[in-house]
């Protein structure tokens, strides 16, 4: 199996935590050199201290704003051209559909959508005049079942899938891969927050509602940040070649469809 990235620039987004810097460590355990997009500079500093190999650099972007998005990764393109690019960000707040006003459906689209499209724009000259590329979007299994208590991101995260899936029809031709990995119940500082929020809601403790998280999978435990990487990292990998316009769910099984 080809799974050698050596010579690969990889942009990875939301890296400085979480499932966005689990992928880094994973492209550059296979040679890649990271960029790693994130708000927080400290984090990302400590973040890129930590990945293996050398070379790696990062990025400060509020995904709030898309033009300082675009702007930030112009100035990473022009460094360096992107062969990968990984869209992650952290997701919206959680409450009904119904009960959210429009500008939470209008922020989360620009800082998911939008932002993603920013992105793309900025890294696709590069690579189509290299011939190839990889984008992989770090979306969620509500695209594939809504979960409960999640209106807007669910909402969005569909939009995403669909944008994604035009791009791969649309640039299967400059032989650059678009996929989707879904990431189920993941030990994350996002899934820890969703666990409180509960908690709060119903009088449990938030480990009694991750306990419950974990029952509801069939492989009865909570994913791993370092799991959903590599899924993220094979698809970026030679080996994938003929892989697009899918999504991946990574959720030991959690979600009831195909």
């Amino acid at each position: 199996m080809q799974l050698d990235l050596t010579g690969k620039h990889a942009l990875v987004c939301g890296a400085s935590q979480g499932i966005g810097l689990a992928a880094a460590m994973e492209l550059a355990g296979l040679g890649a050199t990271c960029t790693l997009m994130a708000r927080n500079a400290e984090r990302l500093e400590a973040a890129v201290s930590g990945l293996p190999g050398s070379g790696h650099g990062f990025a400060v972007a509020d995904f709030t704003d898309p033009n300082a998005v675009r702007r930030m990764a112009d100035a990473v393109v022009a460094a360096q051209a992107v062969d990968i690019l990984v869209n992650n960000t952290g997701g919206p707040a959680g409450g009904p559909a119904h009960g959210a006003d429009a500008a939470s459906y209008l922020a989360a689209f620009t800082q998911h959508l939008i932002c993603n499209q920013q992105l793309v724009q900025a890294v696709l000259p590069g690579m189509r005049s290299a011939g190839g590329g990889r984008i992989v979007n770090v979306i969620s299994t509500s695209v594939k079942q809504p979960l409960d208590g999640l209106g807007v991101s669910n909402t969005v995260r569909g939009a995403v899938a669909n944008w994604a899936k035009t791009l791969a029809n649309e640039l299967g031709p400059d032989g650059i891969t678009v996929n989707n990995v879904l990431p189920g119940a993941t030990r994350t500082a996002r899934l820890d927050q969703i666990a409180q929020n509960k908690a709060a809601g119903t009088g449990q403790q938030p480990e009694e509602v991750l306990s419950a998280m974990a029952q509801a999978v069939p492989l009865k435990r909570l994913g791993e940040a370092h799991e959903i990487g590599a899924a993220i990292a094979f698809l970026c990998s030679p080996s994938a070649a003929y892989i697009s316009g899918i999504n991946l769910p990574v959720d030991g099984g959690r979600t009831r469809s195909l």
